[in-house]
């Protein structure tokens, strides 16, 4: 069963990703990925996770989401993964782990950051070279934002908005579609690590904080600029207990 590789911190956002098992592609299948969201929605349902953006890839998924300090986190990934896994193995009369035992959780700075690693999310299987454009991927956020749909919806817009400074739903989609199209006229979708390999991505403020408050690990951890943002380095090992391989996300 998945297990975080630290406390989560309340009133955080944090980018979650999850690798299958040896990066195998066990999420090729569409009905797979959309047994993920189904799973993901009941997440929301049951313990209030309050989802930000998302995307299922083939080999491994990302998930952005806000911490209320009630353990929804914890559990809704153990729901979640635990869910996904049972019914794919049982479907296919497959034995062994579908997820890497761990995954790895990022604390991210709200404003500027928490924009641009919503764009990171949206842009991962443009960057992959699978599609030409966010939406023509059918299971991730970017969707959703743009035409939340009548039933089953995922993305809390409403804490979404409260966190970006945005009025309106409208407002919402029309400055994310400016993000992308940005990103994408500017071909400013290269892979970043330190969204997955890093405890926290943030102001300098943000990442002092982090640092100093008990249980998040980063005592000890040096800062150091990426990708023109500043990130609390993870340690080498404690990232490999974590994810096998050096596939990028």
């Amino acid at each position: 069963m998945p297990r975080a590789n630290r406390h989560f911190l309340p009133n955080h956002i944090w980018h979650i990703s999850h690798r299958c098992h040896r990066q195998e592609f066990l999420l090729k299948f569409a009905k797979d990925r959309q047994r993920w969201r189904y799973w993901l929605y009941q997440a929301r349902k049951r313990f209030g996770l309050c989802v930000l953006n998302y995307i299922v890839t083939s080999n491994h998924i990302h998930l952005l989401v806000r911490d209320r300090g009630e353990g929804e986190i914890a559990e809704s990934m153990q729901l979640i993964a635990g869910r996904v896994a049972q019914e794919y193995n049982r479907r296919k009369g497959r034995k062994g782990a579908f997820w890497e035992d761990r995954y790895h959780a990022t604390a991210v700075d709200s404003e500027g950051y928490l924009a641009r690693c919503m764009v990171y999310i949206d842009l991962n299987m443009v960057r992959a070279g699978v599609v030409s454009h966010p939406g023509e991927w059918a299971v991730c956020g970017y969707r959703e934002i743009q035409h939340a749909p009548q039933r089953y919806t995922v993305i809390d817009r409403l804490a979404l908005r409260e966190l970006l400074g945005i009025q309106s739903n409208a407002g919402l989609s029309e400055q994310h579609a400016g993000w992308i199209e940005t990103a994408m006229a500017n071909a400013d979708y290269a892979h970043e690590p330190c969204w997955t390999q890093s405890l926290a991505v943030g102001g300098r403020d943000f990442l002092e904080a982090i640092r100093a408050t008990p249980g998040s690990h980063g005592r000890y951890r040096d800062i150091e600029e990426q990708h023109g943002m500043l990130a609390m380095r993870e340690s080498p090992l404690d990232y490999r207990a974590g994810f096998g391989g050096e596939s990028p996300l």
